[in-house]
C-alpha cells in the first residue's frame, strides 16, 4: 500500500511510515497540524507529529500491534487529501 502514497517512506524496521510536509511559514504548518488532529480524533488513530517552522513531520504506526496496520495507510491517505486542499 505504500506505493499508493506520494512521498511516504517506511522506517528501516518497516514498523512505521513517515512523511515530511513543507510549508511557507509557521501559520500554514500549524494549520495543517490542526487539520490532521481533527482527522485523527475522528479515526481514533493518532500519529506522531513534529511541528517545525515551515514543515510538519508525520509518523504513523499501530502501537497495539508493534508495527503497521491498514489503518496507518488509510489515515495517511486522508492526510494526503487534506494537504492537497
Amino acid at each position: 500500500m505504500l506505493q499508493q502514497l506520494n512521498g511516504w517512506s517506511s522506517a528501516s524496521d518497516v514498523k512505521s511510515i513517515h512523511k515530511t510536509y513543507k510549508f511557507e511559514d509557521w501559520k500554514q504548518a500549524h494549520g495543517f497540524v490542526n487539520k490532521i488532529s481533527d482527522i485523527a480524533e475522528r479515526e481514533g488513530h493518532h500519529p506522531n507529529i513534529a511541528l517545525r517552522w515551515g514543515s510538519v513531520g508525520v509518523t504513523l504506526a499501530t502501537h497495539a500491534i508493534g508495527g503497521l496496520s491498514e489503518n496507518d495507510f488509510v489515515l495517511a491517505a486522508k492526510i494526503e487529501r487534506v494537504q492537497s486542499e
